[in-house]
């Protein structure tokens, strides 16, 4: 039996034998303050009025149209044209994987800032391409557009992903730097704006300018990070590539139309993100005013912040029931930093109580 598992494994390439799983957090018992989720749920009235449609669904059939519908939905949600190509994933980490599954050719490469969404890196490493990070700028992690348009020039990345604001660090980049990588990008530009919601601006414009750019997002953090609905915007020659890469029953019919549902009662999410973001100003000036806190202006739902010692905040706080997230192994510009999901009043306010003593 054990020599029937080793040659089993054997099999299994030795960079993936290699490779670590992505860890989620168990976050029982704790307050969730680690993955970016919007933290409110749907009113009471809502919640049966979805149970009962969801109920009705024949969950004995494939999913069909509804599927389609809701990629025209999203797009209309977006404001694009009816021309626009879009296609859907199964959150925003398949549409990564099938864009980089369609640039996979040998001695192609991806590109993207670092620290950045570790996803871009992980699902290039698994096509076997080259993965270039461009470390972003250190006093106030902007892109480094020299570093940028230099790296570029060398590597003649197939892909590039700007995420739009940045994850970890909640950054909204200059859009007249990405604007010149954009131009000077020989492929595809991504620009994943997940934290759409929550930030002050997006990239449609240059969407509709820059052939080469494609927008994605996702219904995370609109609201329905369990439901794990991701699109992409672009061009249709290029949107139209991707579709023919995508399963064709990637999204169920109970997410589809959870989903639409959502985007019916569009308003009700607009009102959480708004108070969110109310809630983001809260907490920035809070930790402002802590000694020995670092926070960076955020346009996402999460505050990137350093402090004396990550690792010992980290444990302090989840020892009294608060869950955040220590990303200061992630890269050595982010040393003794944590990020920091923006909660609800109450959870904010719980937060900023036990984190003093922690520090």
């Amino acid at each position: 039996m054990t020599a029937a598992l080793d040659q089993a494994l054997a099999q299994i390439r030795p960079d993936v034998r290699a490779a670590h799983a992505y860890v989620v957090q168990p976050s029982a018992g704790l307050l969730k303050l680690d993955a970016m989720e919007n933290p409110y749920r749907l009113p009471p009235a809502l919640q049966q009025a979805l149970g009962a449609r969801l109920g009705a669904l024949a969950l004995n059939r494939y999913p069909a149209e509804r599927t389609a519908e809701l990629a025209r939905a999203l797009a209309r949600h977006a404001g694009v044209g009816e021309g626009c190509g879009v296609t859907l994933g199964n959150g925003s980490d398949e549409l990564i994987a099938l864009l980089t599954l369609a640039v996979a050719r040998p001695g192609a490469s991806v590109l993207a800032p670092v620290p950045g969404f570790v996803m871009y890196e992980a699902l290039a490493r698994q096509q076997r391409l080259d993965f270039v990070g461009v470390p972003l700028r250190a006093e106030d992690f902007e892109l480094d557009e020299p570093a940028m348009l230099a790296a570029i020039e060398k590597h003649q990345p197939a892909l590039i992903y700007l995420a739009y604001p940045n994850n970890p660090t909640a950054t909204l980049w200059d859009p007249t730097v990405i604007e010149r990588i954009a131009r000077a990008a020989p492929g595809l530009v991504v620009m994943d704006e997940a934290y759409q919601p929550f930030a002050s601006a997006d990239s449609l414009a240059l969407m509709a300018r820059q052939k080469n750019v494609l927008v994605m997002r996702t219904m995370s953090k609109f609201g329905l990070a369990g439901v794990r609905i991701g699109y992409l915007l672009g061009a249709a020659e290029l949107v139209e590539q991707v579709e023919k890469l995508r399963p064709p029953y990637n999204i169920s019919v109970l997410n589809a139309e959870a989903a639409l549902f959502a985007l019916e009662h569009a308003e009700v999410y607009a009102a959480q993100a708004a108070e969110l973001r109310q809630q983001r100003g809260r907490l920035f000036a809070a930790l402002q005013a802590m000694p020995g806190v670092t926070p960076w202006p955020s346009q996402g739902n999460m505050i990137l912040a350093r402090v004396q010692d990550a690792a010992a905040t980290f444990a302090a706080l989840k020892s009294r029931g608060v869950l955040i997230k220590n990303v200061s192994a992630m890269h050595p510009l982010l040393a003794n930093c944590v990020r920091i999901t923006v909660g609800t009043p109450d959870e904010n306010t719980r937060l900023l109580a036990e984190l003093p003593s922690c520090l």
